[in-house]
C-alpha cells in the first residue's frame, strides 16, 4: 500500500514535467560547456530526462536495499495491529452477558465466595480476572477490596496496552529511517555528478534528489497510518479501563464487609 501511494505521487510528479503529451527535453551541459541533446546524453551513458520510476516495480528497483527495512516494518505494523484489534474488542475484555449476570448474583447474595470466585476463573477475560482479585478480599473494608481490585486491574492494562509501543516504534522510527535514507541517497547523487564531472547538470542533480527523497516518502507512508492506529487503539485501551473500573465499583459495593453488614438485616427477613 505504502508503495502503491509512492508510485501515485512519482506518477503525478512525471505527468506535470510534459507538456501537451510530450516529454520534455532538456539539453544538458557536457563537461566542455557545450550543450548535448537527450538523446546523445542518454547513448553516452549518463541519466535520461525524465528517468524516474513511474510504476511500483521501478519503486522497489529505485529503493534497493532500503525496500527490506520498510517491507519489514510494514509486515510487523500489519500483524500487531490486527492482533490487538481482535485482542481488544470490547465483547472479549468486557463480555455483558457475564458482568450482567456475576453482578445479579452478587447483588442478589446467590452466590458465595468461592463461587463468585469460580465463575471468574473459568470466564477468563480482562474484567472478570479484575473481580476476582477484588473477590478474594470478600467481606474485607471497602478500601482493601478497592486496593486489590486496582492491583488486579494495573495487570490487566499492562496486557491490554502490550505490543502498542511497537506500534508506536514503526510509526516512530520509519519517518527517521527515510530520512536516512534520503541523506544518503543525495549524498551519493553528489558524489556521481562530482565522479561524471557534469555539475552545471541540473537534471541529474533533480533526479538524484528526486529518487533520494523516494525513502522519505516511503517512511512517512508506513508512519501516518501507523500512528493513527495506535492513537485509535490507545483510546480504545482507555475506553476500557473506565468501563471496567465503574463495573469493579458495583463489585466492592457488593462485597465489602459494610455493604454486607447493610445487606444482612434483609437477608435473615429474606431467609424467614
Amino acid at each position: 500500500m505504502m508503495l502503491v501511494f509512492t508510485s501515485s505521487l512519482v506518477c503525478g510528479h512525471s505527468a506535470f514535467g510534459q507538456n501537451d503529451g510530450e516529454p520534455l527535453a532538456v539539453e544538458s551541459v557536457g563537461g566542455d560547456g557545450d550543450f548535448a541533446p537527450a538523446g546523445e546524453r542518454a547513448l553516452s551513458g549518463s541519466p535520461p530526462s525524465g528517468a524516474l520510476p513511474t510504476n511500483l516495480l521501478e519503486i522497489t528497483q529505485a529503493l534497493g536495499g532500503w525496500l527490506v527495512p520498510f517491507a519489514v516494518a510494514t509486515l510487523i505494523a500489519l500483524w500487531f495491529s490486527t492482533e490487538r484489534l481482535v485482542v481488544l474488542r470490547r465483547g472479549r475484555v468486557i463480555p455483558k452477558p457475564f458482568v450482567e449476570r456475576f453482578l445479579n448474583h452478587l447483588r442478589d447474595r446467590t452466590i458465595d465466595r468461592d463461587e463468585a470466585l469460580q465463575v471468574c476463573e473459568e470466564n477468563g477475560s480482562p474484567v472478570a480476572m479484575v473481580f476476582a482479585h477484588g473477590v478474594r478480599k470478600w467481606g474485607k473494608p471497602s478500601v482493601e477490596v478497592e486496593q486489590a481490585i486496582i492491583d488486579g486491574g494495573e495487570r490487566q492494562v499492562a496486557s491490554l496496552r502490550s505490543h502498542l509501543r511497537v506500534i508506536n516504534g514503526v510509526a516512530t522510527v520509519t519517518p527517521l529511517l527515510g530520512l536516512l535514507g534520503t541523506v544518503w541517497g543525495m549524498f551519493e547523487a553528489f558524489n556521481d555528478i562530482a565522479a561524471a564531472g557534469a555539475m552545471g547538470n541540473t537534471t541529474v542533480l533533480a533526479s538524484g534528489i528526486a529518487l533520494a527523497l523516494l525513502t522519505t516518502a516511503a517512511g512517512l507512508v508506513i508512519a501516518i497510518p501507523s500512528l493513527i492506529i495506535y492513537m485509535y487503539l490507545s483510546g480504545r485501551v482507555d475506553s476500557l479501563v473506565m468501563d471496567m473500573d465503574d463495573l469493579s465499583q458495583s463489585v466492592v459495593h457488593a462485597i465489602s464487609a459494610e455493604a454486607l453488614a447493610e445487606r444482612g438485616p434483609r437477608k435473615s427477613k429474606a431467609a424467614s
